[in-house]
């Protein structure tokens, strides 16, 4: 089965809310958990345990999880595994991006059935060229996974950059995505009123961060999307998981319900 089809069987059965898994310092003390690789594994695989019925997709950022080193990418393994056994999709947030064969390297670490590191999606970054992250596009297919290549970031920092450059990842996506099964989606932030870049005809899945600690609000995902809206999966991470274990179902079914009124 195709990313595209799995994804969308796995939204209408579940809703269209992303959750990070973020655990970086402020969080793991808001779970009264030391910043060790025990309070990392306790509080990642918690979040997954806690919600792994409810949510469609969950996006660990692997940077949390590298900061402790073998043990840590232990952890993410784990957690990863833990995803998969909950019928949930795994989008992997590393951010890659590379040319030849150190990009045939990535993709067989994120992408490549049997390896340890292997999620359904991973974030990739077009800098060097979306063409040159073709060996990761290609693979993902090949394995019935996706990849989300970032367009328009929620930080405001890439602005710059991104101003010029966002519109030519979206309209090279839009072409490269027919022949592949529509497995290519973008980032594109929820903390923008105005994105400087038109999304009318893109065809295939939007991670949408930024919504709660950056700004973004699920009230302002029409605004921001207009008719792409329904290609959006809305993320949220310390907005959900940022205020300890406790009522962690509460605060992420509040959030479904509130992008189940915006779709109405």
């Amino acid at each position: 089965m195709s990313y595209a089809r799995r994804l969308s069987e796995t939204v209408r059965q579940r809703g269209n809310l992303c959750v990070g898994i973020d655990p970086m310092p402020s969080v793991l003390a808001a779970w009264e958990l030391l910043t060790d690789v025990k309070g990392l594994e306790a509080c990642a695989r918690g979040i997954v345990e806690e919600l792994g019925e409810l949510i469609a997709v969950f996006k660990p950022q692997s940077a949390f999880f590298e900061a402790f080193g073998s043990p840590g990418i232990a952890v993410l393994e784990r957690v990863l595994a833990d995803i998969r056994e909950t019928g949930a999709i795994s989008l992997l947030d590393v951010k890659r991006g590379d040319i030849g064969s150190s990009m045939t390297g990535y993709a067989t670490a994120y992408l490549e059935d049997g390896s340890p590191l292997a999620a359904d999606a991973v974030t990739l970054s077009p800098y060097l060229g979306v063409r040159a992250l073709l060996p990761a596009i290609d693979l993902a297919v090949m394995q019935g996974r996706g990849v989300y290549v970032l367009a328009r970031t929620s930080n405001p920092e890439g602005a710059r950059i991104q101003h010029h450059a966002a519109q030519v990842v979206i309209d090279e996506i839009t072409g490269l995505n027919p022949e592949r099964d529509h497995a290519i989606g973008l980032v594109v932030g929820a903390t923008h009123s105005d994105l400087g870049c038109d999304l009318t005809g893109f065809n295939a899945s939007i991670l949408a961060p930024g919504i709660g600690a950056q700004g973004g609000t699920v009230e302002g995902l029409g605004t921001t999307f207009g008719s792409a809206l329904r290609h959006v999966l809305p993320t949220a991470s310390r907005e959900v998981i940022g205020g300890g274990r406790d009522e962690l179902q509460g605060r992420a079914t509040r959030l479904l319900e509130k992008m189940a009124l915006i779709a109405s």
